[in-house]
């Protein structure tokens, strides 16, 4: 199903991705000497908008759980993409745990974990699964609504290893978030790789800290394809000490508000872009679309009332927001049968693998599309994102995905950037 945008596509966007596609053998050596620098995360999602005028990612989930919305051709890409990070990683690999989200009754997130473990399994590795669940206490079966069967097993540590009842694990691949913190039987397995590193959950984690990583790669690659960055990148700021139910830190917000407005201003009037601005305003850390608000005037920050409080207050596992990053709204004009749509792209290691929309009945261009309602419909790629056919008119499927695939990887690129400056051991690899 190939996306429809609203909007006739005309102006900066098709300079863009008719530059981009030009390009294509330069970017992807641009990539490639990219990697040769940096290590990507074992795997990462993305979330993109599309204006019409503007291409940018919005966020970066580096525990990405929707492998169960990819199209099932896509499964092959995935398989080799895993194949080639395992082989980086500990090539005589045999055993692998997944360690997934403690929630066992979420059917979808359950499916998600069936995928992942299947194309693991393809790898060559043995699978098993364990559970951060104090409820796990000896090896328990989940029954997924298609019949087939999951079996969590509890953890079980011995010294500086992590593993099951008579499973030793060379690799432990982390598809929990840790939004609730890194627990003690995760921490010192200086034996062990850890995949994604401790430091990605979002007990350590900040979005300012990844947007602002994003915006040093695509400065580079803006300058590297005559482009204004400003077309791959929301602007963006952040607020500390923010206490939504006492109304502490509304100031600052209000006024980093006003200021992102009177940028994204200047740059409509720049390109001749008559849409409303807006700022999404969202927690620091955290995900599952929690603690997200749109404002498109400041004084709205000063009339919330209790229920817009509360929304903003708390997120995932109960966790107070104390911090928070202003985003600038990047309206989507795709639609699927007449309803709101935002592509996600999903990547293991430093490959594109499928995607999928994410759809949304009820919410406008200029809202958050990741809300109770949601439904997702994986993306027709009818090849790789890796293979543009430029032959083809632009808003042909392959030339659009191949254009969210090189978004979706200068992402990925800022994670491998923003894992380097946050991890705690970087001294002993700098010297």
């Amino acid at each position: 199903m190939v996306p429809h945008l609203v909007t006739a596509l005309h102006g900066p966007l098709l300079a863009l991705e008719q530059k981009i596609l030009d390009a294509a053998p330069a970017v992807e050596r641009w990539f490639r000497l990219e990697w040769q620098e940096h290590t990507p995360p074992f795997y990462c999602s993305v979330d993109l908008r599309n204006s019409g005028f503007k291409v940018a990612p919005v966020d970066t989930n580096l525990f990405p759980g929707g492998f169960n919305n990819l199209a099932p051709d896509m499964l092959p890409l995935a398989v080799q993409a895993a194949m080639a990070a395992i082989e980086k990683i500990c090539p005589d690999a045999r055993n692998l745990l997944l360690i997934p989200e403690r929630h066992t009754r979420n059917q979808f997130y359950l499916q998600n974990v069936q995928r992942l473990t299947q194309i693991l399994r393809q790898t060559g590795l043995n699978v098993r699964l364990g559970s951060l669940s104090e409820e796990i206490t000896e090896p328990t079966t989940l029954t997924l609504n298609d019949g087939s069967e999951l079996l969590l097993e509890p953890l079980v540590r011995q010294g500086r290893r992590l593993g099951l009842k008579d499973f030793d694990p060379c690799t432990i691949l982390l598809n929990n978030d840790l939004s609730a913190g890194a627990p003690r039987v995760l921490q010192h397995l200086n034996e062990q790789f850890v995949l994604p590193p401790l430091h990605a959950g979002w007990t350590v984690r900040r979005k300012s800290t990844h947007f602002s990583a994003y915006d040093d790669v695509a400065k580079k690659f803006a300058k590297a394809f005559d482009l204004d960055p400003w077309m791959l990148n929301p602007l963006h700021a952040a607020c500390d000490e923010v206490d939504f139910h006492a109304g502490v830190g509304i100031d600052c917000l209000a006024t980093q508000v006003e200021t992102l407005l009177k940028k994204i201003r200047s740059k409509y009037r720049e390109y001749g872009i008559k849409e409303t601005p807006y700022v999404v305003i969202k927690a620091d850390a955290g995900t599952y679309g929690m603690g997200i608000m749109t404002v498109r005037d400041p004084i709205e920050l000063t009339q919330l009332n209790r229920k817009q409080r509360n929304k903003m207050a708390v997120v995932k596992e109960g966790l107070n927001v104390s911090q928070v990053i202003l985003q600038e709204g990047v309206h989507t004009f795709e639609s699927i049968n007449e309803a709101v749509a935002e592509p996600v792209v999903y990547m293991i290691d430093r490959y594109v693998v499928g995607g999928f929309y994410r759809v949304h009945t009820e919410r406008g261009a200029d809202e958050n599309l990741n809300a109770p309602g949601m439904h997702f419909q994986p993306l027709a790629f009818a090849n790789s994102c890796n293979l543009p056919d430029c032959n083809s008119a632009l808003s042909a499927g392959p030339n659009r995905f191949y254009m969210y695939g090189v978004i979706a990887r200068l992402a990925l690129l800022a994670a491998s950037l923003e894992l380097e400056r946050t991890d705690p051991d970087q001294e002993k690899y700098t010297g």
